[in-house]
């Protein structure tokens, strides 16, 4: 590493947390963009900086001096875009990030993606990096279509000085959980028998250590002005409910619920969480997610950036041994 400061947006969230400590563990300086929750940060040897990436004047700080600049700053959601910050941090954040960078003379952009940033269709297709992105598909998802759309914009600012490389994440799982992930309330619930049923479908899983390696890999290596998926192990969520037993987790529920049945009680179930001001077990987008990328392929990523993801009982090992220590969310 450089001995110039690192830059990272995003550092508090859970790769985040993953990124800066393996960015610490190599010797590089880490200066963090970070607006209230430290939490993931604290007693690490971390620059931070008051900021937010909608605030443009607040990146001149950040990026001073910085040869690289990790992009992880995202906003997450299964539920829309009802008040438009899916479309604001994931889209003008980035393009935000983009142009800074280029004022200030950073040499390279890593940029944080997901593999929803590629067309779910079709469903029983592979998923490679020539994918069309989702933002084309007839009605995307408002979360898939800023993830396209603010993956397309960052890496069109290749060029001139600036590199760009984009990586895209399967489901992240793993320890430095700090502010609860989905992910990671879903390990917890399904810990502690809370879940009264399972649902059919599944995900790609992947460790927020390896995506972490991934990252720091990216800063060196792989092609400008490219994007490269990171897929994990493909489990249902049945199959994840008895890998968290198998780690000392509650037995599995029983019940199982169709697809199809879970889908059509997804607008109840929005409905109580509206009325309740809680947060939805699940939603309509969320059940179709469970449909999409089951098989992504990792090839280019394998051969460019060492792609190599862990064990998926070692991750969940990991991570629920984590939740125990330090989950104050659950």
């Amino acid at each position: 590493m450089s001995t110039a400061p690192v830059a990272v947006t995003g550092a508090t969230g859970h790769i985040g947390a993953n990124l800066v400590r393996a960015l610490l563990a190599s010797g590089a300086r880490v200066r963090a963009l970070v607006r209230d929750d430290v939490r993931a940060l604290e007693g690490l040897p971390v620059e931070p900086v008051r900021g937010d990436v909608l605030a443009p004047e607040t990146l001149r700080a950040l990026l001073a001096g910085a040869e690289v600049v990790f992009n992880l700053a995202g906003r997450i959601s299964i539920s829309g875009d009802p008040d438009g910050m899916v479309v604001r941090t994931n889209v003008e954040g980035a393009r935000n990030v983009a142009a800074a960078c280029r004022v200030a003379g950073v040499r390279r952009i890593v940029h944080m993606s997901s593999v929803h940033a590629y067309s779910g269709q079709p469903l029983d297709a592979p998923v490679d990096e020539s994918r069309p992105l989702a933002d084309q598909e007839a009605r995307p998802v408002p979360y898939d279509r800023s993830k396209a759309i603010g993956q397309r914009e960052v890496l069109a600012a290749a060029g001139g000085g600036l590199e760009v490389v984009a990586l895209n994440p399967v489901a992240v799982i793993g320890p430095d959980d700090y502010k609860g992930s989905r992910t990671g309330r879903l390990l917890a619930a399904l810990a502690a028998g809370r879940m009264p049923a399972l649902m059919a479908g599944g995900f790609s899983w992947v460790d927020a250590r390896d995506v972490a390696a991934a990252l720091v890999a990216a800063s060196t290596r792989g092609r400008s002005g490219e994007a490269y998926l990171l897929p994990g192990h493909w489990r249902s969520v049945v199959e994840l409910a008895e890998a968290v037993h198998a780690a000392g987790g509650a037995r599995p529920p029983r019940l199982v619920t169709p697809w199809w049945l879970a889908r059509a009680g997804a607008p109840l179930v929005e409905a109580w969480s509206r009325l309740t001001a809680s947060e939805p077990l699940y939603t309509a987008e969320s059940m179709d997610t469970v449909r999409k990328h089951r098989v992504v392929r990792g090839d280019k990523a394998a051969r460019e950036l060492g792609w190599s993801p862990r064990p998926f009982e070692e991750t969940v090992r990991d991570a629920l041994a984590w939740v125990r220590m330090h989950g104050e969310w659950t």
